[in-house]
Protein backbone atom coordinates (compact mmCIF):
# COMPACT_ATOMS: atom_id res chain seq x y z
CA UNK A 1 0.00 0.00 0.00
CA UNK A 2 1.25 3.29 -0.99
CA UNK A 3 1.42 6.49 1.06
CA UNK A 4 0.42 9.51 -1.05
CA UNK A 5 1.55 13.34 0.00
CA UNK A 6 -0.85 15.53 -1.15
CA UNK A 7 -0.75 19.48 -1.01
CA UNK A 8 -2.07 20.03 1.18
CA UNK A 9 -0.83 18.44 4.11
CA UNK A 10 1.56 19.37 6.36
CA UNK A 11 4.61 17.82 4.89
CA UNK A 12 3.50 18.49 0.90
CA UNK A 13 5.35 21.53 0.30
CA UNK A 14 8.82 19.24 1.76
CA UNK A 15 7.37 16.49 -0.93
CA UNK A 16 6.92 18.76 -3.36
CA UNK A 17 10.30 20.86 -3.65
CA UNK A 18 11.86 17.01 -3.77
CA UNK A 19 12.74 17.44 0.14
CA UNK A 20 13.80 13.63 -0.42
CA UNK A 21 17.28 14.58 -1.31
CA UNK A 22 17.82 15.99 1.97
CA UNK A 23 17.49 12.76 4.00
CA UNK A 24 20.81 11.55 3.42
CA UNK A 25 21.66 14.89 4.65
CA UNK A 26 20.23 15.22 7.92
CA UNK A 27 20.99 11.92 8.40
CA UNK A 28 25.01 12.04 7.96
CA UNK A 29 24.50 15.82 10.50
CA UNK A 30 22.88 13.46 12.86
CA UNK A 31 25.80 11.16 12.72
CA UNK A 32 27.97 13.78 12.90
CA UNK A 33 26.78 16.29 15.68
CA UNK A 34 24.45 14.22 18.26
CA UNK A 35 27.87 12.86 19.92
CA UNK A 36 28.55 16.85 20.01
CA UNK A 37 25.73 17.71 21.51
CA UNK A 38 25.49 15.00 23.80
CA UNK A 39 28.70 16.22 25.17
CA UNK A 40 27.30 19.82 25.69
CA UNK A 41 24.71 18.21 27.53
CA UNK A 42 26.92 16.71 30.02
CA UNK A 43 29.08 19.89 30.23
CA UNK A 44 28.66 23.82 29.13
CA UNK A 45 24.52 23.28 28.69
CA UNK A 46 24.66 21.16 32.36
CA UNK A 47 25.91 24.65 33.77
CA UNK A 48 23.43 28.13 34.32
CA UNK A 49 25.45 29.62 32.21
CA UNK A 50 24.72 27.93 29.18
CA UNK A 51 21.87 26.52 29.79
CA UNK A 52 20.02 28.43 26.84
CA UNK A 53 21.85 25.81 24.44
CA UNK A 54 18.86 23.37 23.83
CA UNK A 55 16.52 26.20 23.38
CA UNK A 56 18.49 27.41 20.69
CA UNK A 57 18.70 24.28 19.13
CA UNK A 58 14.69 24.27 19.17
CA UNK A 59 14.14 27.54 18.00
CA UNK A 60 16.41 27.17 15.00
CA UNK A 61 14.45 23.83 13.78
CA UNK A 62 11.03 25.95 14.31
CA UNK A 63 12.84 28.55 12.23
CA UNK A 64 13.36 26.31 9.31
CA UNK A 65 9.87 24.61 9.75
CA UNK A 66 8.35 27.64 9.55
CA UNK A 67 10.08 28.44 6.29
CA UNK A 68 8.80 25.18 4.77
CA UNK A 69 6.51 26.52 2.35
CA UNK A 70 9.12 29.25 1.45
CA UNK A 71 11.68 26.90 0.91
CA UNK A 72 9.30 24.77 -1.33
CA UNK A 73 8.60 27.26 -3.86
CA UNK A 74 12.22 28.13 -4.89
CA UNK A 75 13.58 26.79 -7.74
CA UNK A 76 17.01 27.12 -8.46
CA UNK A 77 20.48 25.25 -9.36
CA UNK A 78 23.13 24.31 -6.76
CA UNK A 79 25.94 25.87 -6.25
CA UNK A 80 28.59 22.77 -6.11
CA UNK A 81 31.86 24.78 -6.02
CA UNK A 82 31.43 27.18 -3.03
CA UNK A 83 29.19 24.35 -1.20
CA UNK A 84 32.32 22.26 -1.51
CA UNK A 85 34.36 24.46 -0.15
CA UNK A 86 32.22 25.57 2.86
CA UNK A 87 31.63 22.46 3.42
CA UNK A 88 35.25 21.14 2.84
CA UNK A 89 36.26 23.82 5.77
CA UNK A 90 33.39 22.76 8.09
CA UNK A 91 34.60 19.11 8.06
CA UNK A 92 38.14 20.54 8.90
CA UNK A 93 36.85 22.62 11.76
CA UNK A 94 34.63 19.85 13.10
CA UNK A 95 37.78 17.16 12.28
CA UNK A 96 40.63 19.22 14.63
CA UNK A 97 38.09 20.36 17.40
CA UNK A 98 36.93 16.83 17.81
CA UNK A 99 39.86 14.79 17.99
CA UNK A 100 41.78 17.59 19.73
CA UNK A 101 38.97 18.03 22.34
CA UNK A 102 38.08 21.31 21.02
CA UNK A 103 34.45 22.25 21.49
CA UNK A 104 34.91 25.64 19.96
CA UNK A 105 36.08 24.40 16.63
CA UNK A 106 33.95 21.35 17.16
CA UNK A 107 30.51 22.98 17.48
CA UNK A 108 31.20 25.92 14.85
CA UNK A 109 32.21 23.83 12.05
CA UNK A 110 27.95 23.18 12.46
CA UNK A 111 27.70 26.98 10.71
CA UNK A 112 29.78 26.14 7.55
CA UNK A 113 28.83 22.41 7.15
CA UNK A 114 25.38 23.90 6.90
CA UNK A 115 26.17 26.00 4.59
CA UNK A 116 28.14 23.83 2.27
CA UNK A 117 25.01 21.33 2.08
CA UNK A 118 22.39 24.33 1.15
CA UNK A 119 24.49 25.17 -1.41
CA UNK A 120 25.44 21.98 -2.55
CA UNK A 121 21.17 20.68 -2.40
CA UNK A 122 19.62 24.36 -3.20
CA UNK A 123 21.63 27.19 -3.85
CA UNK A 124 21.64 31.06 -2.61
CA UNK A 125 18.01 31.50 -2.53
CA UNK A 126 17.72 29.09 -0.02
CA UNK A 127 20.67 29.85 1.78
CA UNK A 128 19.32 33.78 1.89
CA UNK A 129 16.41 32.43 3.60
CA UNK A 130 17.89 30.08 5.89
CA UNK A 131 20.90 32.67 6.69
CA UNK A 132 19.32 33.79 10.23
CA UNK A 133 18.52 30.24 11.46
CA UNK A 134 22.31 29.19 10.73
CA UNK A 135 23.65 32.49 12.12
CA UNK A 136 21.54 32.03 15.28
CA UNK A 137 23.83 28.20 15.76
CA UNK A 138 26.67 30.96 16.86
CA UNK A 139 25.05 30.75 20.56
CA UNK A 140 25.49 27.05 21.25
CA UNK A 141 28.95 27.94 20.41
CA UNK A 142 30.91 27.35 23.86
CA UNK A 143 32.84 30.35 24.82
CA UNK A 144 36.71 29.64 25.42
CA UNK A 145 38.34 30.28 28.90
CA UNK A 146 40.83 32.89 28.11
CA UNK A 147 37.74 34.88 26.12
CA UNK A 148 35.97 34.13 29.20
CA UNK A 149 38.95 35.50 31.92
CA UNK A 150 39.38 38.56 29.85
CA UNK A 151 35.32 39.58 29.52
CA UNK A 152 34.47 38.61 32.96
CA UNK A 153 37.54 40.57 34.95
CA UNK A 154 36.33 44.08 34.11
CA UNK A 155 32.27 43.61 33.93
CA UNK A 156 33.28 41.67 37.79
CA UNK A 157 34.88 44.91 38.53
CA UNK A 158 31.87 47.07 36.79
CA UNK A 159 29.40 45.35 38.68
CA UNK A 160 30.64 45.34 42.17
CA UNK A 161 31.12 48.95 41.84
CA UNK A 162 27.77 49.47 41.09
CA UNK A 163 26.14 47.62 43.50
CA UNK A 164 28.49 49.04 46.37
CA UNK A 165 27.55 52.47 45.91
CA UNK A 166 24.01 52.03 44.96
CA UNK A 167 23.93 49.79 48.26
CA UNK A 168 25.63 52.75 50.34
CA UNK A 169 23.86 55.32 49.20
CA UNK A 170 20.47 53.48 50.46
CA UNK A 171 21.94 53.23 54.17
CA UNK A 172 23.61 50.00 54.03
CA UNK A 173 27.04 49.36 55.79
CA UNK A 174 28.94 47.85 52.51
CA UNK A 175 32.47 47.99 51.56
CA UNK A 176 34.19 46.51 48.72
CA UNK A 177 37.63 45.24 47.74
CA UNK A 178 38.14 44.39 44.33
CA UNK A 179 35.55 42.00 43.96
CA UNK A 180 35.11 41.02 47.59
CA UNK A 181 32.03 43.05 49.21
CA UNK A 182 31.65 43.48 52.64
CA UNK A 183 27.88 43.85 54.04
CA UNK A 184 27.48 43.27 58.13
CA UNK A 185 28.85 40.01 58.96
CA UNK A 186 29.40 38.88 55.59
CA UNK A 187 31.66 38.53 52.59
CA UNK A 188 30.47 37.87 49.20
CA UNK A 189 33.00 37.36 46.40
CA UNK A 190 30.79 38.18 42.60
CA UNK A 191 32.56 35.00 40.65
CA UNK A 192 32.17 34.77 36.93
CA UNK A 193 28.75 33.84 36.60
CA UNK A 194 27.72 36.91 38.20
CA UNK A 195 29.53 39.14 36.10
CA UNK A 196 26.32 39.82 33.84
CA UNK A 197 28.42 37.93 30.79
CA UNK A 198 26.48 34.61 30.33
CA UNK A 199 22.28 36.69 31.15
CA UNK A 200 24.12 39.20 28.34
CA UNK A 201 24.62 36.08 25.95
CA UNK A 202 21.53 34.41 26.76
CA UNK A 203 19.62 37.57 26.48
CA UNK A 204 20.95 38.73 23.39
CA UNK A 205 19.83 35.11 21.48
CA UNK A 206 16.49 35.93 22.69
CA UNK A 207 16.29 39.30 22.42
CA UNK A 208 17.59 38.17 18.83
CA UNK A 209 14.99 35.49 18.09
CA UNK A 210 12.29 37.40 19.19
CA UNK A 211 13.25 40.74 17.00
CA UNK A 212 13.88 38.46 14.04
CA UNK A 213 10.36 36.85 14.99
CA UNK A 214 8.27 39.72 15.18
CA UNK A 215 10.02 41.32 12.02
CA UNK A 216 8.42 45.23 12.44
CA UNK A 217 8.29 47.43 8.97
CA UNK A 218 10.46 50.22 11.05
CA UNK A 219 14.02 49.38 10.96
CA UNK A 220 14.74 51.82 13.59
CA UNK A 221 12.73 49.95 15.63
CA UNK A 222 14.65 47.04 15.51
CA UNK A 223 17.37 48.51 15.79
CA UNK A 224 17.10 50.22 18.83
CA UNK A 225 15.56 46.46 20.47
CA UNK A 226 19.00 45.44 19.31
CA UNK A 227 21.09 48.27 21.30
CA UNK A 228 18.60 47.92 24.29
CA UNK A 229 19.51 44.20 24.87
CA UNK A 230 22.93 44.81 26.30
CA UNK A 231 22.03 47.46 28.60
CA UNK A 232 18.73 45.71 29.93
CA UNK A 233 20.59 42.51 30.90
CA UNK A 234 23.56 44.69 32.21
CA UNK A 235 20.82 46.39 34.75
CA UNK A 236 18.70 43.45 35.52
CA UNK A 237 22.03 41.23 36.65
CA UNK A 238 22.88 44.43 38.90
CA UNK A 239 19.38 43.62 40.63
CA UNK A 240 19.71 40.59 40.91
CA UNK A 241 23.51 40.84 42.75
CA UNK A 242 21.12 43.62 44.80
CA UNK A 243 19.09 41.18 45.87
CA UNK A 244 21.03 38.26 46.58
CA UNK A 245 23.37 40.73 48.55
CA UNK A 246 20.42 41.73 50.76
CA UNK A 247 18.92 38.19 51.22
CA UNK A 248 22.67 37.51 52.90
CA UNK A 249 22.49 40.53 54.83
CA UNK A 250 18.63 39.49 56.00
CA UNK A 251 18.31 36.16 56.21
CA UNK A 252 22.27 34.78 56.15
CA UNK A 253 24.53 32.96 53.66
CA UNK A 254 22.40 29.91 53.47
CA UNK A 255 19.47 31.67 52.03
CA UNK A 256 21.41 34.32 49.66
CA UNK A 257 23.85 31.21 48.18
CA UNK A 258 21.82 28.38 48.24
CA UNK A 259 18.64 27.72 46.02
CA UNK A 260 17.51 31.00 45.56
CA UNK A 261 20.91 31.56 43.71
CA UNK A 262 20.03 30.06 40.69
CA UNK A 263 16.48 30.42 41.25
CA UNK A 264 16.71 34.13 40.87
CA UNK A 265 19.32 33.85 37.21
CA UNK A 266 16.28 32.18 36.21
CA UNK A 267 13.34 34.79 37.35
CA UNK A 268 15.38 37.64 36.76
CA UNK A 269 15.84 36.12 32.90
CA UNK A 270 12.26 36.16 32.17
CA UNK A 271 12.06 39.39 33.67
CA UNK A 272 14.60 40.62 31.06
CA UNK A 273 12.82 38.88 28.40
CA UNK A 274 9.36 40.87 29.69
CA UNK A 275 11.41 44.08 29.74
CA UNK A 276 12.56 43.81 26.38
CA UNK A 277 8.73 43.11 24.93
CA UNK A 278 7.47 45.88 27.08
CA UNK A 279 9.99 48.11 25.36
CA UNK A 280 8.81 46.94 22.29
CA UNK A 281 5.26 48.12 23.17
CA UNK A 282 6.16 51.89 24.64
CA UNK A 283 8.78 52.00 21.07
CA UNK A 284 5.16 51.13 19.10
CA UNK A 285 3.44 54.12 20.63
CA UNK A 286 6.03 56.31 18.18
CA UNK A 287 4.45 56.41 14.95
CA UNK A 288 6.83 57.26 11.90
Amino acid sequence: MAVVANNGSMFGPWVQAGMSLWWPAMLGLLLLFLPTYYKLAGTAWASEEQAHGPFILLAVLWLVWRDRQRLANIREEAKPVSGSIFLGLGLLFYIVGRSQNVPLFETFSEIPILVGVILLLRGLKTLAILWIPIFYLVFIVPIPGPILDALTGPLKYMVSDIVERLLYAMGYPIARSGVLLTIGNYQLMVADACSGLYSMNSLTAMGLLYIYIVQHQQKWRNAVLILAVLPIAFAVNILRIIGLVLLTYYFGEEVGLGFLHKFTGYVLFSFSIVILVGFDMFLGLFKP
